[in-house]
């Protein structure tokens, strides 16, 4: 049966039902999930959507059987299960959602008020699918809160890789959904980000004989990349700290370092860009100190001037260079499939999905990487160079960073084939041109020349909301720059001029100036919370048994003496007529 689509949904959700005992313990707090639950869902029944015409039939007839039953955005707060209290009145809809009517035979129904009630078990599958499609991972997790029925629905639903995903790309781990799920991993690696804030310790590396230009962290390899004014590419550990290889001699200044499992790249003033192929049964994957070999390393040369940015993807490879162009290349012929011309030098670049955005003098570029075609540009986003560029993993947000000091967070929003820009937020947290930026979900790092980094917590700022049949959309809260915080922490204890940061595993790496590579490494931060979310565990665990305790005692009635307690469970010398010989009071009736 066709339906015709509507504009909006209206959701509903149960509240939970607790027991007679705990009824009286916690339900001023149930109370309060449950408000804050139904306004969320009176909020995003506001929301209006664009895409009707895209909408499966399914969608389509859940949408309209459930704006034809108004009564499912009624709750009953004193039911015996999770339960929507609807009209008594049979209509089509009720069929389509397998709603029922009220009859004698059935405990759910509530005569005297003419409502009667369903579990919401009885809805589709995907009706309910929908209702959680609309939550964001804060809100899906107060909903899994109100029952083990919705726990077990919110835990096992599939969004929450979509949460994963937008937040940090694609686990690279292989067979991990087999031991954990999604929501788990989600979970582990938002507990992990908090780790930022708190203890660290610093390692420093020594090898670079002059000032380090590039720093790079393949976390899933556990390996740290470095290179700068002595032409030479170290590797080196990142869990031990140690120098694994290095190259030979390359000839030139090395600006630019990007790397995967299966391919390294060095870019250097002299417009050539230096590949290493990954050696399979290596440990450390790229052989640096073996003779020159065409099967395991080559080079390749199109820019006319030094390379100063590298980047890769599954099927590309993007450099960009003072010659003011960006180049993509084909991965597996290493051959220049686009070039992408600007009107300044190239400073950085990060490609995300079918787009690539780039920095040219004090301008912005985003371009569609498959045409070549210039999407949108952001002129003028800072009073000179603007050095650094950031995105995140769904590249709906840039972050900039320039000679005049400042850090820019822009929102790139696509209409059709256009995309809109606007400016989100401004930090200005550091005195001395921005040299580089690196983002892993929440947090924005910063490398300055004034010798110090900066961090800076983004998820105030956003919001993730997901259309019915869209991904996961981040956007922004609508704020005055001037209430906007100031960066949550600040790093120091460097020299001058750092040149380039990179963040992951729960480690800042950095290098400057000096010559030396800097390891933040906040592990130590992530242990001390693992023991502390342990004993939050078993206090909580405690707490709930003695609860239970007394919902027990106060359940029977009226607590009884606990003199007369221990007497009927303590007898003393076989004598069961449940008296308690008390020795005081004995021996004052001697006395007397």
């Amino acid at each position: 049966m066709a339906f015709e689509c509507q504009e909006s949904i209206e959701v509903c959700l149960v509240k939970n039902s607790i027991d007679s005992g705990e009824q009286q313990a916690g339900l001023s707090e149930f109370n309060s999930n449950f408000n804050h639950i139904t306004s969320i869902f009176d909020a995003k029944s506001q929301l209006e959507t664009e895409t009707a015409h895209r909408e499966s039939g399914v969608v389509c007839l859940l949408k309209n059987s459930i704006e034809e039953r108004a009564g499912l955005s009624q709750f009953s707060p004193d039911s015996d299960h999770n339960t929507l209290i609807h009209d008594s009145g049979k209509s089509q809809s009720e069929i389509e959602i397998g709603i029922q009517k009220p009859s004698p035979s059935n405990p759910k129904v509530n005569d005297t008020s003419g409502h009667y009630r369903r579990l919401i078990t009885d809805l589709p599958s995907a009706l309910i699918s929908e209702i959680l499609n609309c939550l964001d991972p804060k809100e899906l997790g107060v909903v899994s809160c109100v029952s083990t029925v919705l726990n077990r629905l919110a835990s096992e639903h599939s969004v929450w890789k979509d949460f994963y995903c937008e937040r940090w790309g694609a686990p690279v781990v292989s067979g991990f959904s087999d031991e954990k799920s999604w929501r788990e991993l989600f979970m582990e690696r938002e507990f992990r980000s908090k780790t930022f804030r708190g203890r660290f310790s610093i390692d420093v590396l020594y090898g670079h004989t002059e000032a380090v230009r590039a720093v790079f962290l393949l976390a899933s390899a556990k390996l740290i990349f470095t290179s700068g004014y002595d032409s030479i590419v170290r590797m080196w550990d990142m869990e031990e700290g140690l120098s694994i290889a290095c190259s030979r001699p390359l000839g030139c200044t090395i600006r630019a370092v990007a790397a995967d499992k299966k391919l390294l790249l060095a870019g250097g003033s002299d417009g050539f860009i230096h590949c290493w192929r990954a050696v399979e049964g290596l440990s450390c994957l790229f052989d640096l100190v073996g003779s020159q070999n065409l099967s395991t390393e080559l080079r390749i040369w199109e820019h006319e001037g030094p390379v100063t940015c590298l980047a890769l993807d599954i099927k590309r490879i993007y450099s960009g260079s003072w010659d003011m162009t960006v180049r993509i290349w084909d991965r597996s012929s290493f051959k220049v499939v686009k070039v992408l011309r600007h009107t300044d030098w190239v400073w950085g670049l990060v490609p995300r999905d079918t787009t690539v955005a780039s920095t040219s003098g004090s301008d912005v570029y985003v371009w569609d990487s498959d045409s070549g075609t210039l999407l949108t540009i952001i002129s003028n986003a800072h009073v000179g160079n603007a050095y650094a560029l950031a995105r995140s993993h769904t590249g709906d947000f840039l972050f900039t960073g320039g000679e005049d000091g400042a850090i820019h967070m822009f929102e790139v929003v696509s209409d059709c084939m256009e995309r809109n820009v606007s400016e989100v937020s401004t930090w200005i947290p550091h005195s001395g041109p921005v040299h580089s930026l690196a983002f892993e979900f929440p947090w924005l790092v910063s490398a300055s020349a004034d010798g110090r980094m900066s961090l800076i917590d983004v998820r105030k700022l956003l919001q993730t909301w997901k259309p019915s049949l869209g991904k996961n959309v981040s956007k922004v809260r609508h704020r005055d720059h001037k209430s906007v915080e100031p960066p949550q922490r600040m790093l120091h204890g460097f020299g001058c001029n750092l040149f380039s940061v990179d963040i992951g595993a729960d480690r800042i790496v950095c290098g400057g100036e000096e010559g030396v590579v800097r390891i933040w490494n906040f592990s130590q931060a992530l242990e001390a919370e693992q023991r502390a979310r342990a004993l939050r565990g078993i206090r909580l665990e405690n707490r709930m048994r003695r609860r239970r305790l007394q919902i027990e005692l106060t359940s029977k009635g009226s607590r009884t003496d606990q003199c007369s307690v221990a007497a009927n469970k303590n007898p003393i010398n076989g004598d069961r007529s449940g008296v308690w010989h008390n020795k005081r009071g004995m021996s004052g009736r001697m006395k007397a």
